[in-house]
């Protein structure tokens, strides 16, 4: 006998982190609910049997009448709303909603709420350093990988924060409908996903329900995308590389040296951060703005991007062996992260760049990569499912090499590396042809390095 007999029930469309994390808030507040996933042994299966044994689960095909009997879907990120059986329910008046919606009714601290095709995870972690060096209580979570992995309803047992800092995937924001975030911000727009959307129009439209409600906005000058569609009626913060305005960021030049200023005042010189590239620059600045919209003092933000030192798996440095440095930016896994890396990289060394790259290219557009490989690039190494398509795209004197697994790859581009050359790990695709996720592909080339010396 289950608790969740009968119609009516609130019903999790998908387990994994986020759906374990709202079974859990529905158990506490005890809400009748059932849990329905399309695959047969989802993860959070084993914790869920564990922590509430009671809860009804319908696992494989999904039934239709479970989803038109609903009294609410509580989707998550992975399934799709296009999925035959949400559409139905949603057409037959089936309230759907997801977890990033549920807590921004429940919170009343400000919300940060940052998306965008990349950097959103360095974006979040540098403003939670800033705001801790200002001695803010905050909660970070949403979209977040690895260690930092927090859905948002779990920090509600964390206890009240001064701010909630939560980065936004476009799966996420599909069932978002009012964040009524503090401040909200998409980074930039590039091809992802392109195996869920239509076209980089609809996936856009799902980004920009991050402005719903928002009170403040932050938007990035080099980006049109990062622009609201509609007119908002509220204060709006941008940054960019060019010369700041009012209520703007951006660079000033002086004695030959890039200074990250506020408006006319320097905050740090471009050479004093930790990380490097055009795009991490772009996110010290967005991390910035976004702490300037939170009413930070410029000295806490000023100490903490001067002291950040980046991610792991984002343009990571592994090794040098015999003159050839190597990189892991294994969470590169669209074209414009790639793209970012490279050029990064290309300005920094003296030699060549030996990419490695390929995976699942979700539906994308590999184009983008030519320029910039004919320009850094001395070979393409590529390995995964879509290896031998990635390759049509680039032009013939590309020198390319189609590797078995990650230590051949590694292999073969250090066989071709000169002192002054860099092999990075950054795959433009996804990587579950062939790893759990992209910490494990980033682990995969970390022991590929490691096995050379």
């Amino acid at each position: 006998m289950t608790i969740n007999s009968g119609k009516k029930t609130s019903v999790i469309v998908g387990l994994g982190g986020t759906g374990l994390s709202c079974a859990k808030y529905y158990a506490g507040k005890k809400q009748k609910f059932k849990v329905v996933d399309s695959r047969n042994v989802p993860p959070g299966l084993t914790e869920l049997k564990k922590i509430l044994p009671e809860i009804e689960c319908e696992l494989g095909k999904f039934n239709m009448q479970t989803f038109l009997e609903a009294k609410e879907l509580i989707v998550s990120p992975g399934v799709s709303l296009k999925t035959p059986e949400i559409a139905c329910a949603r057409e037959a008046g089936v309230q759907i909603t997801g977890d990033i919606d549920i807590f921004s009714e429940l919170v009343c601290s400000p919300i940060v709420g940052v998306t965008g095709s990349n950097g959103k995870s360095t974006v979040v972690a540098m403003l939670a350093d800033i705001l801790k060096k200002a001695n803010k209580s905050y909660g970070l979570g949403g979209n977040l990988d690895g260690a930092n992995f927090k859905p948002a309803l779990d920090l509600l047992a964390e206890g009240k924060k001064d701010v909630y800092v939560l980065e936004l995937s476009s799966f996420q924001l599909e069932t978002t409908k009012n964040l009524s975030a503090e401040v909200g911000v998409i980074l930039n727009l590039s091809e992802d996903h392109m195996d869920r959307y239509e076209s980089l129009d609809d996936y856009h439209r799902a980004k920009l329900n991050i402005f719903n409600s928002c009170k403040q906005l932050v938007i990035n000058r080099d980006d049109s995308r990062s622009f609201p569609v509609a007119e908002i009626d509220a204060p709006v913060w941008d940054f960019g590389f060019s010369r700041p305005g009012v209520n703007g960021l951006g660079l000033l030049e002086e004695d030959g040296d890039q200074y990250l200023a506020f408006q006319f005042e320097k905050i740090v010189s471009v050479n004093e951060l930790k990380i490097f590239g055009q795009h991490n620059i772009s996110n010290v600045l967005a991390a910035s703005t976004l702490a300037m919209a939170l009413g930070i003092d410029l000295k806490y933000i000023r100490k903490a991007i001067r002291e950040f030192s980046g991610l792991p798996h984002r343009c990571q440095w592994v090794a040098n062996i015999n003159g050839v440095e190597f990189y892991n930016d294994s969470k590169g896994t669209n074209v414009g992260a790639t793209v970012a890396a490279v050029e990064g990289l290309g300005q920094r060394i003296d030699g060549h760049i030996l990419l490695i790259a390929g995976g699942v290219g979700k539906g994308a557009d590999f184009k983008p990569l030519v320029p910039i490989i004919n320009r850094w690039g001395k070979e393409v190494i590529l390995l995964g499912q879509d290896a031998v398509e990635i390759a049509t795209n680039f032009d013939a004197d590309i020198k390319t090499y189609f590797a078995t697994d990650m230590r051949d790859a590694v292999k073969a581009a250090y066989d071709n590396a000169a002192p002054g050359d860099a092999v990075l790990l950054s795959p433009a695709c996804a990587s579950f042809d062939m790893y759990e996720n992209f910490q494990h592909r980033g682990e995969s080339f970390i022991s590929s390095v490691e096995n050379l010396q």
